[in-house]
């Protein structure tokens, strides 16, 4: 599920590692919090899969950091989460026409 989280944070923008975990724990009312070990140790095989890409330049001119390293989403990771969505999507449906959540949140 990490990865999902990290695939919508970088649905929206182009982001650097911590800027993941906050629009994480952002997202989810502080409920999922990513560490950054397990955010970077994700990130690494995320690249190798082909769903994350590192940015070269830094897309954000106010901050100089040259430490920060930046990730974007690829067509494949965005094809990847949504086909996930879609899943998590169907999954609900199915739990709301057995009664375990309320038709209505």
């Amino acid at each position: 599920m990490g990865v999902f989280h990290i695939l919508v944070a970088l649905a929206g923008s182009d982001r650097h590692g911590y800027s993941i975990m906050q629009e994480v724990a952002t997202r989810t009312n502080g409920q999922v919090k990513i560490g950054a070990a397990t955010l970077y140790s994700s990130i690494h095989r995320m690249l190798q899969q082909g769903l994350v890409e590192e940015l070269r330049e830094n897309p954000d001119p106010d901050n100089r950091d040259e430490r920060r390293r930046y990730y974007r989403l690829t067509d494949w990771g965005r094809a990847v989460a949504t086909a996930e969505a879609r899943r998590l999507t169907s999954m609900l449906e199915q739990a709301r026409e057995q009664g375990l959540i309320p038709k209505t949140l």
